[in-house]
């Protein structure tokens, strides 16, 4: 089923909060709403589309519906982890399309910072995922999971710490611009090594951050968003894939966004060349890094020259890269970084980017988004949106 044009993004909200220790997490949820409604010209009346994740508190639709005072004949709960909320922006145009709901609202929030939770490689709890008494004896953690891949890549392809260091840089002066991002600072290539090392060869400032906050999204069928006053952003293509340890037949050199853009793109009627601006998810530098080789924009082992020497910063390279800052300087809410990545691409397309981060002209933006683990196991989510 081709998604093309089904669906128009017409409403964009990231919350400021990085911090909210006297919030709770389904009030953060109720602002992102109200906010994304506010900017679609909508309200709460309008929607009959609930899309939301794991980080939704309760029972998910049926305690956000109510708290949220929503009238819906559709739900959602996909979880996918930072992906879903790509995944939910493909599923409410499929539900858009198929008539099901005509006005869906998507939200995400959470206070990791106010309220740590318990690790997603922990035992606790009644469920125990059938990979962890087999792994959890090696002391797998995000950072160390992801160093893997990070050495990896570097034995077969011969990156260098120099070379994902620059996407730090990168993230670093796109930030300075964003008054709500966490850190604000220029940092050099040098700042970046210097930094102390987390898991070999992954540095501090190699590693995003984890921050209160959330976002929403409004997407609704073309006639609405026509009648509309708010500039409007088409969904031109989706794709999404599970990528996992096959059996043991492991490669930790390509991510499943190497299948979700191969989708994203077939879809759309574009290649990467076409692309104007990119979200690309960044829980850590290589997460960018080997998901745009995978994603298309460069060659498979040639993601260390193509972002190096500053090519993913507006204005100064040929494609520019998480333009807020990115999870790696301006937040990370909930450790689900993928929605913000949508917020971003809509600011984009609408001409409403910061002006020193502006891509001129801006007409087709990618998103992309990881949930999970490239060292284990991870959901992929690749958007292509257009300017109507």
């Amino acid at each position: 089923m081709s998604l093309r044009g089904a669906a128009c993004i017409v409403g964009a909200f990231e919350h400021p909060a990085r911090k909210a220790p006297h919030v709770s997490t389904p009030q953060l949820h109720a602002e992102c709403a109200r906010a994304a409604l506010a900017d679609a010209g909508l309200t709460a009346a309008d929607v009959d589309g609930y899309f939301c994740a794991g980080d939704a508190p309760g029972f998910g639709p049926m305690t956000m519906a109510e708290y949220l005072n929503l009238d819906c004949r559709h739900v959602d709960t996909t979880e996918t982890g930072g992906s879903a909320y790509l995944v939910h922006v493909a599923h409410a145009a499929e539900a858009i399309a198929a008539g099901r709901c005509d006005v869906a609202l998507v939200t995400m929030a959470g206070r990791p910072r106010s309220e740590p939770a318990v690790s997603a490689f922990s035992s606790a709890g009644a469920f125990t995922p059938p990979d962890q008494p087999f792994e959890l004896p090696y002391g797998p953690a995000a950072i160390n999971t992801y160093a893997m891949c990070a050495m990896r890549h570097m034995h077969e392809f011969g990156t260098t710490p120099e070379q994902l260091a620059w996407i730090r840089v990168a993230a670093s002066h796109h930030a300075q611009h964003n008054p709500h991002a966490v850190f604000r600072d220029l940092v050099t290539v040098e700042d970046v090594l210097a930094s102390p090392v987390v898991a070999d060869p992954l540095h501090r400032l190699d590693c995003c951050m984890n921050t209160d906050g959330g976002g929403a999204l409004v997407i609704v069928k073309p006639e609405i968003a026509r009648s509309l006053a708010r500039p409007t952003v088409t969904l031109r293509g989706a794709g999404e894939f599970v990528k996992h340890q096959s059996g043991g037949r492991v490669d930790l050199t390509w991510s499943g966004a190497r299948e979700s853009g191969r989708a994203a793109f077939a879809m759309a009627g574009v290649t990467p060349v076409d692309i104007a601006y990119a979200s690309v998810y960044d829980s850590f530098t290589i997460t960018v890094l080997i998901q745009l080789e995978d994603l298309g924009f460069c060659e498979k082992g040639r993601g260390g020259a193509f972002v190096a020497d500053g090519n993913l910063i507006a204005g100064v390279g040929r494609m520019p890269v998480n333009t807020d800052g990115g999870g790696l300087c301006n937040s990370h809410p909930a450790g689900r970084g993928g929605m913000p990545k949508i917020v971003e691409a809509v600011r984009q397309l609408r001409g409403e980017a910061h002006p020193a981060v502006q891509v001129p002209g801006c007409a087709l933006a990618l998103v992309h988004g990881t949930g999970g683990s490239l060292g284990s196991r991870h959901g992929s989510a690749t958007l292509i949106l257009e300017r109507s």
